[in-house]
């Protein structure tokens, strides 16, 4: 499902979930259409700005799995920084993030074709503060591992609990900006 409510013909978008969203609605810090994940929807325009262009960095949490096992050098590598394509054809250094080597999640809703296990493969959880065009994948072809599947579970204390592709959550106001660490007025 593509993160936007038009512009794109023959594919589901958001609009076509059913949901009475109020007018206005719009997306905060889109996915491509190959990744999973939190997607927030918002009517507030203050929130783009507050959350990710404001003086505060703010963490986004990924599940990701990659082709081929992971080694402790390559963690390093990516915690460190690793250098991406930009825009213009220039190259950037990404910011330092966290990242762990995890089990298979069992509690993943799974779409379409799954990988083999015999297929080899590593699961990561990635803590990143910022968020570049297609970020974790450049990052991942930097060190020579494929992106498989990539799921975004959190912005900060926003978490997709345990919410199924397709459905929607409200949150109230107040605990919108708390969970997103924002000051409402900022």
């Amino acid at each position: 499902m593509h993160s936007q409510f038009t512009g794109v013909e023959g594919r589901p978008m958001l609009g076509d979930l059913g949901y009475p969203f109020p007018n206005g609605t719009h997306c905060i810090g889109r996915l491509d259409h190959n990744s999973e994940g939190l997607l927030i929807l918002t009517t507030n325009k203050k929130v783009t700005r507050l959350l990710f262009r404001g003086q505060k960095s703010h963490q986004r949490t990924y599940i990701v799995q990659v082709y081929r096992e992971v080694q402790p050098e390559t963690l390093q590598q990516l915690e460190q920084g690793v250098v991406i394509s930009a825009k213009d054809n220039g190259l950037y250094k990404t910011a330092p993030c966290k990242v762990t080597i995890i089990s298979k999640p069992e509690n993943l809703f799974q779409s379409g074709w799954e990988y083999p296990d015999n297929i080899p493969q590593t699961w990561l959880r990635i803590t990143l503060t910022e968020g570049k065009f297609r970020q974790i994948r450049k990052m991942m072809n930097a060190v020579r591992h494929r992106c498989l599947r990539l799921i975004r579970v959190s912005i900060e204390d926003l978490t997709l609990e345990h919410l199924l592709p397709g459905e929607v959550m409200e949150v109230s106001e107040t605990d919108f900006f708390e969970q997103l660490k924002i000051e409402e007025y900022s």
